[in-house]
């Protein structure tokens, strides 16, 4: 006979367990210590097995009832409820490790060889500033397209426009990491290519070509009183024309006086490739004044005056610059500019020659990306150009012509 609730309210505990039988296989257990239990008995495979439903009055007659019901309907399609059970246990078990700063962490482990310390450093930083405050919590499994665009538009309302689309390929590349190992059905970000904003073109400044006469001499006069190191180290950046970061950070065993190159390794490249820098005479002349200064032979060519155990900063070039006189008209970025103007408007040199000089991706009919020594001689004799045309208007002279 089939159970009612008011039978179940009133079984009371006895000396030792007993239960009430509902039908079909379901009865309620009851423990000595007064507890009730919903217990379902059933054969599967030829074997008696029993199915734990929950506990009484939590889980109610009409619920226990439901349960049952569905058991048998799975025991049709020929599952095992009991193991049905005990893998959406330890489903949900995963789901609440894997959440998606435990998987990014992971990702970042096994990705550590890959990057450099810098690089690794970044990525770690940017992930628990701006993404694990917002997501990092949640199964990374139930992570829609929706929740990680309300993450990384908060990014965007700081005006962190190409930040906001860094992190969004990092957790891409997280999410295909997950998808590979099983932990995520699929890649969300995929979903959001194209729908962060673009920041706003806003040119760095650079000086033209006019203004490169005056440049020079405030340069030689040093109104603004820069230390003798800054003055180096403004004049070799216009010589190089290299970004902040590949200079500042240059050591002496990168330089080689003799063959007059700098090679910058790969780490320091924007592009992550090692890039070589030919030096002209007058880069020369810079870096053996700098060499009479330097306290260690393999230590910065660039050291900081205040502590010359650490490089020169960015600042220091930007303030230099600023204190000449040209706040918002320069930067030292903006010598790139500069260069690659003269050097093609002026100097008439070949533009695949200006390019690799400046590093950027130069490609073959292949569509390879040339290495570090393509053209390499005529970048010498190119370099020596530029050089001689830059001390040149410091004199008066104008030089024009083609080149190469």
């Amino acid at each position: 006979m089939a159970l009612t609730d008011l039978q179940c309210k009133g079984a009371k505990p006895q000396a030792k367990p007993w239960k009430l039988v509902d039908g079909g296989g379901l009865n309620l257990f009851i423990a000595p210590t007064g507890e009730k239990y919903w217990r379902l008995r059933y054969r599967f495979l030829g074997k008696e097995k029993t199915y734990s439903i929950g506990r009484y009055p939590s889980v109610s007659l009409v619920d226990a009832r439901k349960a049952r019901d569905k058991a048998k309907e799975m025991l049709k399609d020929h599952i095992d409820p009991s193991l049905a059970k005990h893998q959406l246990k330890q489903q949900a078990k995963l789901d609440h490790d894997n959440t998606f700063e435990t998987v990014a962490r992971e990702w970042l482990e096994q990705g550590k060889e890959k990057w450099s310390a810098r690089t690794g450093k970044d990525k770690i930083t940017r992930l628990e500033r701006d993404i694990f405050p917002q997501i990092g919590k949640l199964a990374i499994k139930n992570i829609t397209p929706k929740i990680l665009l309300a993450a990384l538009r908060k990014v965007e309302a700081r005006g962190a426009y190409d930040l906001s689309k860094r992190l969004l390929q990092t957790c891409s590349e997280i999410f295909f990491y997950a998808v590979r190992t099983e932990i995520c059905p699929n890649n969300p970000a995929l979903s959001l290519k194209g729908v962060l904003k673009t920041r706003p073109v806003k040119h760095l400044s650079a000086l033209e070509a006019k203004d490169l006469p005056e440049f020079m001499s405030l340069l030689a006069q040093n109104k603004a009183r820069l230390f003798p190191q800054t003055l180096l180290a403004i004049r070799f950046m216009l010589l190089t024309f290299v970004r902040t970061s590949e200079m500042i950070y240059a050591k002496w065993p990168e330089i080689d006086l003799q063959i007059k190159e700098w090679h910058i390794p790969a780490e320091r490249m924007k592009m992550r490739r090692p890039h070589v820098v030919p030096l002209s005479r007058q880069a020369i002349g810079i870096l053996q004044e700098l060499k009479a200064m330097a306290r260690h032979e393999d230590g910065w060519v660039f050291p900081s005056v205040l502590n010359p155990r650490k490089a020169i900063s960015n600042n220091t070039i930007l303030m230099g610059i600023k204190r000449m006189g040209y706040r918002g008209r320069m930067t030292g970025h903006g010598f790139r500019a500069l260069a690659r103007t003269v050097l093609d408007e002026t100097l008439h040199i070949r533009p695949d020659y200006i390019e690799h000089q400046l590093a950027h991706t130069v490609r073959d009919p292949n569509g390879r990306a040339y290495n570090r020594t393509a053209h390499l001689p005529e970048r010498h004799k190119m370099m020596q150009t530029w050089a001689d045309y830059v001390y040149g208007v410091q004199n008066g002279k104008v030089i024009t012509g083609r080149f190469g």
